[in-house]
């Protein structure tokens, strides 16, 4: 038996109507305005990168379990705002420092 589809001879795409609209890269800069927004934001995410640093190593040798977490927090937000490799350290200080609180703890008491 052969197939036979009723609109065969329109052959409309449908999948543009649940596609995503187009959006734009942060790497496109439009006018100067855009150019300094996205040099603020990641002026943003480097600072952050570099508090989130600072609590991780603070956290390394004391409140680790407030400043691991808040480390890690801040770091996260770094690495969102485009600070990957000063936020991929906090965030690895943090989460370190954090563990090692709950593997320490135990011989401590």
């Amino acid at each position: 038996m052969k197939r036979t589809d009723l609109y065969k001879k329109d052959r409309e795409e449908y999948a543009a109507e649940v596609a995503p609209a187009p959006s734009v890269r942060r790497d496109e800069v439009r006018t100067s305005d855009d150019a300094e927004n996205r040099n603020a934001v990641q002026n943003y995410g480097r600072t952050a990168g570099y508090v989130g640093v600072g609590f991780g190593v603070l956290s390394l040798f004391m409140w680790s379990i407030i400043l691991g977490p808040l480390a890690a927090v801040i770091g996260f937000y770094a690495y969102s705002q485009g600070s990957k490799v000063w936020g991929g350290w906090a965030m690895g200080l943090g989460i370190l420092a954090t563990i090692s609180y709950f593997v320490l703890v135990p011989f401590a008491r």
